[in-house]
């Protein structure tokens, strides 16, 4: 990718008179020797495979291990009986996080977006936004949120991520779980604040407040599998998104500058202690119980 900072995308945009969206589009275009169409199709295909993962998830399933499977299907149920605290749109958020993040570990089709750890959080977020206001007439400022913007929106999410990807990482065992999930949920912000109609700036102080929020998050699969508590993560990732999206909506821009804020997580995770980097050895992974169940799937004496 051309773009080593997201500063630069905005500037060209500013320049050019373009949306971010674009921009990546242009950059995708170049770097692969494809036609504007061809990109978009690709990721109309993203997309499709999305909601198709979305829809084809199978309640019954428990991953090989035991450790994750049916609660996407309690939270639904939860959700249905109406009487979720944070409402029922978030309620929707949290159960398709779960529900995607349980797909993944029961090895049924996903995007990884930016990894398969972290493949929960953009659709948990666009999903149910998709399907809540597909067909809807022109709003006062957001258009209605049909497939063609979705599409955009994700374009969106990849130039934030490919950034994140050239100046830190996007590798629980390179940073952390802030390289994933806190990764995800910027690119999710960033794409969330582009669908509700915010401009370029918006765009990426929404994805620095997401990073910010889950910085110094470590990564500590319990057994080494990307299941605990990788999938509830993916949750929380996905709800911080509306959260930074939201207040970037608002007006509230990250103190420190959205670059800056990458190359902070950079730091950080480069920091921490292996065993926080997805060596299932530190954290979560350490605890007594963790070391059991590691010991009971990997069948270790």
């Amino acid at each position: 990718m051309a773009y080593q900072s997201l500063k630069e995308i905005t500037r060209l945009c500013e320049e050019e008179g373009i949306p971010f969206w674009r921009a990546v589009l242009q950059d995708d275009v170049n770097e692969r020797s494809v036609s504007e169409d061809e990109s978009f199709a690709a990721m109309g295909k993203m997309w499709e495979t999305m909601l198709s993962s979305s829809e084809n998830y199978d309640p019954s399933l428990m991953s090989g291990s035991g450790l994750v499977g049916m609660d996407g299907a309690k939270m639904e149920e939860y959700r249905k009986r109406g009487d979720v605290l944070v409402g029922d749109f978030v309620g929707k958020v949290i159960t398709q996080a779960l529900q995607m993040g349980e797909s993944n570990a029961c090895m049924k089709r996903i995007v990884a977006a930016p990894t398969a750890g972290a493949c929960g959080v953009l659709p948990a977020v666009l999903v149910p936004l998709y399907k809540e206001n597909a067909g809807k007439g022109e709003g006062t400022k957001a258009r209605a949120i049909n497939r063609e913007r979705i599409i955009e929106a994700l374009y969106v999410a990849a130039g934030i991520g490919q950034v994140i990807a050239a100046r830190a990482f996007i590798a629980g065992a390179q940073g952390g779980c802030q390289a994933e999930v806190g990764s995800a949920s910027s690119m999710a912000a960033g794409a969330l604040v582009y669908l509700k109609g915010g401009d370029n700036e918006q765009i990426v102080h929404a994805a620095a407040m997401a990073m910010k929020n889950l910085l110094g998050l470590v990564c500590d699969p319990v057994a080494g599998l990307v299941e605990v508590p990788c999938v509830k993560r993916n949750v929380i990732g996905a709800v911080n998104a509306l959260a930074a999206a939201d207040m970037a909506l608002a007006g509230i821009k990250s103190r420190i500058p959205p670059d800056q804020v990458i190359d902070a997580m950079k730091e950080v995770g480069e920091s921490m202690h292996v065993s926080l980097r997805e060596t299932g050895e530190g954290g979560v992974a350490n605890t007594p119980y963790a070391r059991e169940l590691a010991r009971e799937i990997h069948g270790k004496g």
